[in-house]
């Protein structure tokens, strides 16, 4: 009779569900999901400008175009089309024009485009493409960045001898150019240099209010290991000149006007070289230089600038897993949120030049990321978009989020996602999927671009619980949790992931025989740690993961991160580098590994993941290995992403589901494909 009434429940339910006509979702049904990015609102406080990306397979690629919604109609349209991203679109002052750049003819130039629609202006052609760029207060010029040409020694060299480079001896910098905007309306600019030579490259730069002087920043070369070298610098149209105004150890960027052009706003680590685990801070200096005043110690995470008005610096930060923005009074040096409610996840605010009204995105557990507007003192947002209209043909998991004490007593939180008819009486199989940095975090938030590696709702869809574990080291728990794993990774970031699982498995819902793990990156190199010193998981896959902290530290691009947490260098403490790699524990390895990796990836160079397969193969442990052609740290194309997911789906299909695991360089491709 039991039997009997399970079997007219489930085909109770799947009645509903068939009749509901949802569906659990497939792999080219991720791959069709469209995503909002940042907003920009005009000046006047008329539009709003947003983008929309979406995979376009038959060109392999991810497309962005530019959206305009109107503030006071709440109608939305789509404003840039053609096989070209757009991106960076800005207001001019005047809010007649938006700019953007684009790759439309190989080079990215900048464009400009009535709110309302026609066709896109080409307003540079600069020959190495535009970087970044900034519109002067007044609307007649445009600041840009570009980078070097190659010189013309290297090319007289490679028609000699052909091309090769030395390592971290020959670099293109980064400069600053300038351009009249009404001239190049008639003839697209190539731009007047303001900097040049080898002493300097730019990043951040900003106007001074009244346009005679541009703040910027600038390391000593490009190289990303020389990150903490960035200061600030001020240069002056009147004598054509420009001044070092903050020097100190650790990186100085990114630096803002104040509105009467006295104060400059900066990012910095407050002359702290061992800058990456630690909280950066917001801090002010005169213009002309001087004291250095720290605004943001008391705030316990990274807050990022957003606006400077009469009313004080708007921030924004996180605060576990929500985002908000924050204003601070600079008279009192207090701080107080501005939107609600707590768990709001908001992110890409903009405000008109009176600081009176705000646009911005926000994205929850039941929602896409979709576009509001507000006044900027009290919020009273109104939705401008439903890009989760496209989740109604899907039956998707639920989120939420939960706690527990890992194995030293610290809390960590997770997102737990949920089949949509789970039942606590039941056993299900368990899915980890850690996310990267290690300073990311993972939120409870519909059909994030993870998706593309890892399809948690088709898992969840097959009747598997997911687990996205925010480990120590995470971000929006502040400077002390983000620092638990130093000297301790790997170690202090298996304990969360263990513990997480153990606090599922107490409460009755896991089938213990049915566990996996996964992630990218720091999470490739936590699933590889617990591939090696765990015997808990059915199966694993590696993505982009650390296999040998000493290898990984002589082949990155980014040297300075090991010694940051690891606290030196592998020759001279080879003990923590041994006690917090992989391949250290390999002789305990017995967990069926999946390894995924891009061949050119400089992040995390590709040894560690050959590496790491052959330790599996010498230890018997079965081992795949996949390499995706052409590809860096990350897998950014559709048909190569299409490949990431099925591969995870066929790896945990046959482990965790059942399924017969199908050779991997075999798949079964539709005809319509063909």
């Amino acid at each position: 009779m039991k039997k009997l009434l399970i079997i007219i429940l489930t085909l109770s339910l799947s009645a509903a569900l068939f009749a509901s006509d949802k569906k659990v979702p497939t792999v080219e049904d991720l791959l069709a999901v469209k995503t909002l990015g940042g907003t920009s609102i005009s000046p006047d406080g008329r539009w709003i400008a947003y983008s929309i990306r979406e995979a376009d397979l038959e060109e392999d690629a991810y497309l962005t175009q530019i959206w305009i919604a109107g503030i006071k109609t709440g109608e939305t349209w789509q404003l840039t089309q053609g096989k070209s991203s757009c991106s960076n679109y800005q207001w001019s002052p005047c809010s007649k024009w938006l700019s953007f750049t684009s790759a439309r003819e190989k080079k990215n130039q900048i464009y400009v485009i009535r709110p309302n629609g026609g066709e896109a202006l080409k307003i540079t052609d600069a020959k190495e493409g535009i970087s970044d760029y900034k519109w002067s207060p007044d609307g007649a010029s445009i600041l840009f960045t570009m980078r070097d040409e190659e010189s013309k020694d290297i090319k007289d060299r490679k028609d000699h001898m052909g091309a090769y480079n030395v390592v971290r001896r020959e670099y293109r910098h980064t400069h600053l150019y300038i351009f009249d905007t009404k001239e190049a309306f008639d003839k697209p600019a190539k731009g007047e240099g303001l900097t040049s030579g080898k002493e300097l490259t730019v990043s951040g730069f900003n106007w001074s209010p009244d346009g005679s002087q541009i703040a910027f920043s600038a390391s000593i070369n490009p190289d990303r290991i020389n990150w903490d070298t960035t200061d600030l610098y001020v240069y002056t149209f009147s004598d054509s000149t420009y001044n070092k105004i903050v020097d100190q150890p650790g990186p100085d960027s990114y630096p803002q006007w104040s509105p009467d052009g006295k104060t400059l706003l900066f990012s910095t680590s407050m002359g702290n070289p061992q800058y990456y685990p630690q909280n950066s801070e917001l801090a002010t200096v005169p213009a002309q230089g001087g004291e250095i005043r720290k605004l943001t110690g008391s705030f316990d995470e990274n807050p990022y600038f957003v606006h400077w008005d009469k009313n004080g610096i708007y921030f924004a930060g996180m605060k576990k897993t929500a985002s908000h923005l924050y204003l601070m009074n600079l008279e009192t040096m207090k701080y107080k949120r501005v939107t609600d409610p707590d768990d709001l996840i908001a992110s890409g605010y903009s405000f008109t030049k009176d600081g009176k009204t705000m646009s911005y995105t926000a994205e929850s557990a039941t929602s896409m990321k979709e576009l509001y507007v507000t006044p900027a003192r009290k919020m009273k947002p109104r939705k401008l978009t439903d890009m989760t209209q496209q989740t109604e043909p899907y039956i998707l998991g639920t989120r939420e989020v939960i706690s527990w004490n890992s194995k030293d007593g610290t809390e960590i939180e997770g997102v737990l996602i949920k089949p949509a008819d789970f039942d606590p009486s039941k056993k299900y199989p368990l899915l980890c999927v850690i996310h990267g940095g290690p300073t990311g975090i993972d939120r409870p938030v519909l059909l994030t671009r993870g998706i593309r590696y890892y399809p948690v709702d088709i898992w969840t869809g097959r009747g598997a619980l997911v687990l996205r574990v925010n480990y120590r080291g995470s971000a929006g728990y502040g400077e002390a949790f983000r620092k638990l794993n130093m000297r301790n990774l790997g170690v202090g970031d298996a304990w969360d992931v263990l513990s997480g699982v153990d606090y599922l498995i107490d409460k009755g819902w896991i089938d213990t025989e049915k566990i996996g793990c996964m992630g990218w990156s720091q999470g490739g190199y936590i699933s590889a740690f617990l591939t090696t010193s765990s015997d808990r998981f059915t199966a694993i896959s590696v993505g982009a993961g650390i296999s040998n902290w000493a290898t990984y530290y002589y082949n990155t691009d980014i040297t300075p991160f090991c010694p940051f947490y690891l606290g030196d260098d592998p020759a001279a403490d080879p003990e923590i580098y041994a006690k917090t790699s992989p391949m250290t524990h390999i002789l305990k390895a017995r967990t069926p590994t999946l390894i995924q990796h891009g061949e050119n990836d400089q992040r995390v160079p590709i040894p560690n993941a050959y590496e790491l397969r052959q330790g599996l193969v010498d230890m018997g442990v079965p081992v795949e290995m996949v390499v995706y052609s052409g590809y860096g740290h990350g897998i950014t194309k559709p048909k190569s992403q299409r490949a990431v997911m099925w591969h995870n789906l066929a790896w945990f299909g046959h482990y965790i589901f059942g399924d017969e695991l199908p050779e991997l360089w075999k798949p079964e491709i539709p005809k319509s494909t063909e």
